[in-house]
Parts: structure tokens; sequence; C-alpha cells
């Protein structure tokens, strides 16, 4: 079987898989990928339509695999699962938080608890569906007590976020919050300092805003990071890409 076939048919397992996440039936699913890369979703999209989607869809495995049953730092033994990531391999669109909550923890898949929920209708009032964009946390391992990652947590983790952007390329990252913000920016500023202004990582365009869950806190504060992401969506369109559907007013 020849690498360009192999890849086809794990981008068709995959999809397979997917189908079966979300409640499609009709087809016959094996178990999901110990990968835990979600498959891109969109029907306008499927995985294997670009050559830029089977290869990235490939080398996210690859990372998965390489991280493994990771013990690499003292977060190890209090997690239930390792949180990668989920998304489209080839999204021009990446969302990057901090680190999983109790809920993320227990599923193995990054927001899916109250401020995911949020950031899931900000994704939608940009124009996009969850599964048009790729989602992922500085760490993969909940800290306890949802306290602050620690500098050797992030140190041990932070290398394999990278291969992820690196393989993912997109258009623009958005960083949520103050700790994927420093973190990805090496920088101590705060947030309030740091969002709605645009930065550079290895290249691609960054944009920090509020952490959703700060929003919940403080949903006043809801107006500006809606700013910050009108900006993303101008960003977007200056480089040649548009949402699937219109943008809310």
């Amino acid at each position: 079987m020849s690498d360009e076939l192999r890849a086809l048919v794990a981008a068709f397992r995959e999809r397979l898989a997917w189908h079966g996440r979300f409640g499609v039936t009709g087809a016959p699913l094996g178990r999901t990928p110990r990968s835990g890369v979600a498959s891109p979703a969109s029907s306008e999209n499927p995985p294997g339509s670009s050559e830029r989607g089977v290869e990235a869809a490939t080398a996210l495995r690859v990372i998965r695999e390489d991280l493994g049953d990771c013990q690499r730092c003292k977060l190890a033994p209090g997690r239930k699962n390792i949180v990668f990531g989920v998304g489209k391999p080839d999204a021009d669109l990446v969302f990057v938080g901090e680190a999983p909550g109790a809920t993320e923890d227990a599923r193995g898949e990054p927001f899916v608890g109250d401020a995911g929920q949020l950031l899931t209708k900000m994704i939608a009032a940009m124009g996009f569906a969850r599964e048009d964009v790729y989602i992922a946390n500085i760490l993969k391992c909940r800290p306890p007590g949802n306290r602050d990652p620690e500098p050797d947590e992030v140190e041990a983790c932070e290398p394999f976020l990278k291969r992820q952007l690196d393989t993912l390329r997109p258009k623009v990252i958005v960083a949520l919050g103050r700790i994927a913000a420093q973190t990805l920016l090496r920088s101590d500023a705060p947030i309030s300092a740091l969002r709605g202004r645009w930065k550079s990582y290895h290249g691609i365009a960054l944009l920090p805003t509020y952490h959703p869950a700060f929003l919940l806190r403080q949903p006043g504060q809801k107006r500006t990071a809606w700013e910050d992401l009108k900006e993303v969506l101008a960003e977007l369109e200056r480089q040649g890409m548009r949402p699937p559907r219109p943008p809310a007013g």
C-alpha cells in the first residue's frame, strides 16, 4: 500500500470516527483513534479533500502518538484524560487556551464546560462551527483545582503545542486569556495590555483576547472580546479567507 493510500485510508477512518462522535449513523464505526485528533468536520471541506488536510491529519496523529501516556510532569498522576486538541487539521483559525478544566479532563476534549459553551457561541458568531476551527491548550492535563500552570509543566508540554501549531500553520491564532497569551508571546504583560493587539507567533498572526471563563465572570467585557474577534475576521479576509457563514452583526 502506498503512503498516499495509507493517508487516505486513515483520513476515511477518522471521518467515520468523527461521524460517530456526533451521532451520525449508517456506517460501521471502529474505535476512535488513540491520537484523540478530531477529524475535520464540515461537509464543504471533508477530510481528504485537500492535500494539506490529509498531511496535517497524519502529522497530528504522529504528535499524539509521540505524546503517548505522558508522564513528563507532575500533573500525570492526577489526570483522567490527556486533552490533546480538536478540530480541523487544515483550519485557518486556531484558538489556544490555558489548560483543561474538570469537564475537559473527564471527556478528553478542550473547551466543553461552561467556558467552552461560550467559546462555541463566540465561534458561531464569527460565522464558523467548532469543526471549522482547531482548539487546543497550553497544557494537555488539568492542573489540580484549575490553578495556573507552573513553569515546569509548561516546559514539558509546550513543545507538543508548538508542533501542533507548526503542523496546522493557520492564518490566525487567537490566544484566549493571560496564560495562553503570555506563554505564546514570551511576555509578562497583563492580558489587559495584550488583548486586541496583533502579534506574531513564528510568522503566524496572533491576537490575544479574554478567556471565555473571564467573560462568564465579567459579562460586561463580552463586547470588548467581540471587537477583538471582529479584528480576527478582518485579518482572515485580508488573507483571502471568509467564514462559511455570515458573521453576527
